[in-house]
């Protein structure tokens, strides 16, 4: 039924201000669906409303931490508005996490309470014994019935805060405080990563999905990782559908992506790139795709043999490859062409707000490496770190507050920036920095290479040499010489891997990431 008078955007940009806008304009449009369940607009709001009115009652106030240990499902998009309606804090929290890791984060974190699956529940409890929790199933549902579905919050504001909890690849996960009006801005869409253009008002949000058309969205890593976070939130304000589906199996993907008559998944590179691509070319008949248009990629690396596989065998996708982090948003996006440059680092449109910067904090000229910044729109600190805090968010000289997350990068002539690779993991191998991400990409283009992960180990010559941990495709068993006769024809001789470690099954995050700490001690291991 059309509506006489449209319903006006949000006020703020605050992110339960935005979505209630999205729920009031499209309130009978579905908006999301799992395995078990599909909600409209209108009924995850009521939910939401009932489970915020649930958390009050138990004593949640604005402020407090909340977190949410679950699978990807319908309850984790409820838990997040439910608790940004009552001006709290989420806390995401990685499902895979063992005892220690999880009391570390619940210490950390400084919980208040927790929404759990129900599989993790006994081991919350054995971590934290008196933190409160709410198990989802009938436990869950009775909470939530004995509760108004009203929406009677106060105001809210653009300085409510949102907590992001890093990954921890190369240390123990750091949680990113934001203000909500510019997380919005730097992950949610409100500054757009191809124009540059940046909304302003929040009304423009509704404004942005009544003049497009409705998409259906998939986002395929899990919610604990802010990537799908924000693939969620983003579609959620546009007025879009969005899909989730527990865990991640390829074949999973396909069929839903045909049922769904998805438009366009989110993944995370080549850890998730990989064994689509081999299940599509084992099984593509089984299949009707033509429902999708496009494929985005963020956060860990997106090889440009992965990118030519998705376009030899859809051509007229639209592939973007987005670069960004926690602590500084979105830096650039590329929109990928088949049979790129697999060399010298991805190369990217810089984002409205990014730079690169010297030693010194000052812009570098183009052509010279320096360190990936980003200023505006930036967080307000880590939490509970002042050490790190004082590292990564830092001023220049001229007053400017910039965010560092530590990547190398280039400013290129045209104002489009190359990005080399994270200082975290560089290898220094006889005074030569040299970054695993392209040397990973190099390596990915072997055809019997499924995963690589590139590290360096202690050398007597050269204080560090370059070492390839390797996931062989099944029936292959690549040796050291093609490793590096085909590194050879894409990176610098002194680049190229100088050790093998053949594993079964590479060890990564749930989102994708790398895991450099278990590969290092992989093949320190196997070169000592």
């Amino acid at each position: 039924m059309m509506r006489e008078t449209p319903v006006m955007g949000a006020t703020t940009f605050n992110l339960a201000d935005l979505f209630e806008a999205a729920v009031d304009e499209w309130s009978d449009r579905e908006y999301i669906a799992d395995e078990r369940q599909r909600r409209t607009f209108a009924e995850m709001d009521a939910r939401a409303n009932r489970l915020a009115h649930h958390l009050l009652a138990e004593g949640v106030k604005a402020g407090d931490h909340v977190g949410i240990y679950a699978l990807n499902r319908v309850e984790w998009v409820e838990a997040l508005w439910a608790i940004f309606k009552i001006r709290a804090v989420w806390i995401n929290i990685n499902y895979r996490y063992v005892e220690d890791e999880l009391a570390y984060l619940f210490d950390n974190a400084d919980l208040n309470y927790l929404i759990v699956e129900p599989e993790y529940a006994e081991r919350a409890r054995g971590v934290a014994p008196d933190l409160r929790q709410l198990v989802i199933g009938p436990e869950y549902e009775a909470a939530l019935a004995a509760q108004s579905d009203v929406r009677d919050f106060g105001p809210r504001s653009d300085d409510d805060i949102y907590i992001l909890f890093t990954g921890g690849t190369t240390g123990m996960p750091k949680g990113v405080v934001w203000r909500h009006a510019d997380v919005v801005m730097a992950l949610g869409g409100g500054i757009d990563v191809f124009t540059g253009d940046k909304m302003q008002s929040p009304e423009g949000f509704v404004e942005k999905g009544r003049n497009g058309f409705a998409l259906v969205s998939y986002p395929l890593p899990p919610l604990m990782h802010g990537a799908s976070q924000w693939s969620v939130m983003s579609q959620s304000f546009l007025g879009n559908k969005v899909i989730l589906r527990a865990k991640f199996d390829p074949a999973d993907v396909w069929r839903t992506v045909q049922e769904e008559k998805a438009n366009l998944i989110m993944i995370t590179g080549d850890a998730m790139a990989r064994p689509l691509l081999d299940e599509y070319e084992a099984s593509k008949d089984s299949y009707d795709l033509s429902s999708l248009f496009a494929v985005s990629s963020s956060a860990v690396l997106f090889s440009q043999t992965c990118k030519d596989q998705f376009l030899d065998h859809f051509p007229n996708l639209v592939i973007t490859d987005a670069v960004g982090s926690s602590e500084g948003g979105a830096n650039g996006i590329t929109q990928v062409a088949k049979g790129g440059v697999a060399e010298g680092g991805l190369r990217v449109k810089g984002g409205r707000d990014s730079t690169v910067l010297d030693d010194d904090l000052n812009p570098t000229p183009p052509g010279v490496m320096g360190r990936l910044a980003r200023t505006g729109n930036i967080p307000l600190r880590y939490h509970k770190d002042p050490v790190k805090t004082a590292a990564t968010f830092v001023t220049g000289p001229d007053g400017t507050r910039y965010s560092i997350p530590g990547d190398f990068a280039i400013m290129n002539e045209d104002g489009s920036i190359t990005l080399i690779g994270r200082g975290s993991v560089c290898i220094n191998s006889g005074g030569e920095k040299i970054f695993p991400e392209e040397v990973e990409n190099a390596l990915k283009g072997h055809p019997e290479v499924f995963d690589a992960v590139v590290v360096g180990v202690a050398d007597d010559r050269w204080g560090e040499r370059v070492a390839a941990v390797v996931q062989a495709r099944p029936g292959t068993s690549p040796s050291l010489e093609s490793i590096q006769e085909h590194c050879r024809k894409h990176v610098a001789g002194y680049k190229v891997p100088r050790q093998l470690t053949l594993v079964d099954q590479m060890v990564r995050s749930p989102a994708g990431k790398s895991d450099y700490r278990w590969a290092k001690q992989v093949a320190t291991t196997d070169g000592s």
